[in-house]
This record gives C-alpha cells, sequence and structure tokens, in this order.
C-alpha cells in the first residue's frame, strides 16, 4: 500500500507541486472560465487558443506583479527584476493548471471533434481535474472518509460552477 501511495504522492506533485499547489486550481478554472465564454462565440479554434493563452499569460504575469507590488506596499520590500522573477517561478502552477483545459481542446480538435464538443471536453477535464486534486491528495495525506468527502463535495461544488457558467453564456 506505501508503494501506491508514494506513486499517488508523485503523481500529485506533478499535477499541483507543493510549492504553490492552489497556482494549478487558478490556471485551470481560469481557463475553464475562458472556454466557457468563448463556447457561444462561433470562433475558430486558433482565435479560442490564441484569445485563451493571451489570457493566461495576462494572468500569470498580473498575478505575478500583484504579489511583488503587494510585497513592496505592505513590507517596503524593494521591486527588482530578481523578486518580479521569483514571484514568475512561484506562478508557475498557473500554466500547468491552465494547460489542462487547453490540452484536452488540442487532443479533441486533433480528433476531429466539432469546437463545441472540444471546449465541452476541455470544460470536463478542468471539473475532473478538480475532483481528482481532492481525491488524489485526500489519499496521500490519509484523510479521514469525512475530510476527503467533504474536500472532494468542495471540487465537485466548483467543478458544477464551472458548468454552470458554460450554460449560462452558451
Amino acid at each position: 500500500m506505501d508503494e501506491r501511495r508514494g506513486l499517488l504522492r508523485r503523481v500529485a506533485d506533478f499535477a499541483a507541486p507543493s510549492a504553490n499547489p492552489s497556482a494549478v486550481v487558478y490556471g485551470a478554472v481560469t481557463m475553464a472560465a475562458v472556454l466557457a465564454a468563448e463556447s457561444g462565440s462561433g470562433d475558430t479554434y486558433l482565435h479560442i487558443f490564441g484569445s485563451a493563452l493571451i489570457v493566461l499569460w495576462l494572468y500569470w504575469v498580473a498575478h505575478a506583479y500583484a504579489t511583488v507590488v503587494g510585497r513592496h506596499l505592505s513590507t517596503d520590500e524593494p521591486f527588482t527584476p530578481r523578486t518580479f522573477f521569483a514571484a514568475f517561478a512561484h506562478d508557475l502552477g498557473l500554466l500547468r493548471g491552465g494547460a489542462i483545459p487547453l490540452a484536452a481542446l488540442a487532443v479533441a480538435w486533433a480528433t476531429g471533434a466539432s469546437r463545441q464538443t472540444a471546449i465541452d471536453v476541455a470544460l470536463y477535464t478542468v471539473v475532473a481535474s478538480l475532483v481528482a486534486f481532492e481525491l488524489v491528495h485526500g489519499i496521500v495525506w490519509r484523510q479521514t472518509p469525512g475530510v476527503l468527502a467533504q474536500n472532494v463535495g468542495i471540487g465537485v461544488v466548483l467543478g458544477l460552477s464551472v458548468l454552470a457558467l458554460h450554460l449560462l453564456l452558451h
């Protein structure tokens, strides 16, 4: 059992690095929101990917910038290229999380799925990943069944919120 738990821990660390796992969730949910908004637009795959990548880049830069400016304003830490690049590195999980739905979108596109089907696949992939993050984390950290159910439930609610946004905007 410990061997399987070790494997799950490696999978968990790859999917959501322990340095900043919340960034992976933010990136995935941000891309899901962008794709949900794009779902009714009738745009081409290229436009959808382009706009999603720009939003992801802006979100990453804005988050890193806000971190550095927030530290500067609250602690008078100097705003230097080093602190800015450290914030970029800390927030790399945003890109990793955003890559989850974009990879699903790319696979669906490559297999000939319609644009709408590809967006649906990408959104369901985000929902599944949110639930999987909580499930794997709970198993790795040996959460009690009640805590595990609660945390997986939170992932389900967040995933359903993504789908609700999709339905509202579609």
